[in-house]
């Protein structure tokens, strides 16, 4: 029976992969069969140094999604260069803090854009491409969006973060609902709390990483490898029958 997890022969779209969560999760599809497409405003050379080192191909385009300008070219230099796209992770993303009396529009303009409006122009010119594109009517392509616990909580200091994550989740069901008959899987991974860039903020602050970590079952803060299975998953055959799922890995914290 063929390894229904391996991505052999699959093309992936990846945002935000220069560091972090968004790499960790490419070199876990690298290695698990699939060339990469790398979509960010950095070169990400340590991504791909990974990914060409699993012995995949790598595609490195320059792209600032602070606004929809880049989605089609995105798009369309993956297909260019590969002669097709199968998957799409949307990973880039943005957070800005600070109390919810003082927030500025510029900062919620900022993340809203980002996390939410080009997200769903791009799975939109994502999905145009994939059924185009044709093939198996049962799984056709796959998509993996990025959200994060506060799809489920609501957090501090964090409104536009959190509303577009919210936001998020409602999208990934949605087009779930309308694609699923297309043969595309649309789903989510909600990660936890992660060493990252993001949460930088949080454990330099010695009274919140103590109680982040005391709700933390696993007893640890994330590393970005940790996301690379339940990425692997929902991109492979495995998951073909699971539509509009937001799945949170997060060393138990939900289940506090």
């Amino acid at each position: 029976m063929a390894n229904p997890f391996s991505l052999e022969g699959k093309v992936v779209l990846v945002t935000g992969a220069n560091t972090g969560l968004g790499q960790a999760v490419a070199v876990a599809l690298a290695e698990a069969g699939a060339d990469i497409a790398a979509a960010g405003r950095s070169a990400p050379t340590e991504t791909q140094g990974l990914v060409e080192a699993a012995g995949r191909r790598f595609l490195s385009i320059k792209a600032d999604f602070g606004s929809i300008e880049p989605v089609q070219r995105v798009v369309d230099e993956t297909v260019a260069a590969f002669g097709k796209v199968d998957i799409l992770v949307n990973n880039a993303g943005i957070i800005r803090r600070a109390d919810s009396i003082e927030f500025s529009e510029a900062d919620w303009d900022a993340v809203m854009d980002t996390n939410l409006k080009v997200v769903f122009f791009l799975t939109q010119a994502f999905a145009k491409q994939v059924i185009k594109q044709g093939g198996d009517p049962a799984s056709i392509g796959k998509i993996i969006n990025i959200a994060s616990l506060l799809s489920f909580q609501g957090g501090i200091r964090v409104p536009s973060y959190t509303a577009s994550k919210s936001g998020l989740a409602g999208l990934t069901k949605i087009l779930a609902n309308e694609w699923a008959s297309k043969g595309i899987n649309v789903n989510a991974i909600a990660p936890g709390y992660f060493d990252t860039n993001n949460t930088e903020a949080l454990r330099n602050d010695a009274d919140r990483n103590a109680s982040i970590l005391a709700r933390i079952p696993a007893g640890r803060w994330g590393q970005p490898g940790d996301l690379g299975g339940a990425a692997v998953f929902l991109a492979s055959r495995a998951a073909d029958y699971v539509q509009g799922i937001t799945l949170p890995v997060d060393g138990g914290w939900l289940a506090r």
